[in-house]
């Protein structure tokens, strides 16, 4: 059966009642809890670190899935594992040494994904694709929430679609940014296994029926 996981962002969860937001996250049909990290440098906002990750590590009872937006990830990807990170993801853009970075992740037992900007094609992951458990496309520019989808994102599907099967890879293709009601389904239909939603999810009269519908 296909995959069809939903990864809500904490980034727009009520930050003054974050253990409430997480708990409703542990009681929903959410699968993963999707963790944006910016460092105002790699991309124009601040989100937040370690502490925000200590509270999640607390109260999340399901799969922890940290997307880095930061320069020299690799400087920080054994805290993030040290503070509960089921899965990391890194930019291509941001990490020089990218095949050195993804297995030392996977060697702490840790899945590692890699991330595309809008502009960056999919051939760039022609050398890598094998390696990573999992591909992030970015559908809006990264560094705010609440953006439009690029449509581009659906060629950019096909285009790592056909790369993992080419490679007998084995990894899952996520999409962040602009997901919502109106177009999850068809991002499911191209061949996406995990959609972060945002806004979508928290600004809804109901998160949890959200979340629901978002996996139809």
């Amino acid at each position: 059966m296909k995959t069809k996981l939903i990864a809500p962002s904490l980034l727009s969860a009520d930050f003054g009642n974050l253990q409430r937001d997480i708990e409703m996250l542990n009681n929903s049909q959410a699968d993963w809890f999707h963790i944006d990290v910016m460092d105002g440098r790699f991309v124009p906002n601040i989100s937040f670190g370690f502490p925000v990750m200590k509270t999640v590590q607390q109260h999340a009872k399901k799969f922890v899935d940290v997307h880095l937006m930061i320069v020299e990830p690799d400087k920080y990807v054994d805290e993030f594992i040290n503070h509960g990170a089921d899965l990391i993801s890194i930019h291509y853009e941001a990490c020089t040494h990218l095949h050195r970075t993804i297995h030392h992740i996977q060697s702490r037992g840790v899945k590692a994904g890699v991330v595309l900007n809008p502009s960056t094609p999919v051939l760039m992951l022609e050398d890598i694709i094998a390696d990573v458990d999992l591909v992030l496309l970015m559908s809006v520019n990264p560094g705010f929430g609440g953006q439009k989808f690029i449509e581009n994102t659906y060629k950019k599907i096909a285009e790592t679609k056909d790369l993992i099967l080419s490679n007998n890879s084995t990894a899952l293709i996520e999409i962040d940014g602009g997901v919502n009601l109106e177009n999850a389904s068809k991002l499911f239909e191209a061949g996406a296994d995990v959609l972060v939603a945002g806004n979508a999810v928290f600004s809804a009269e109901s998160p949890e029926r959200t979340i629901e519908l978002l996996k139809i």
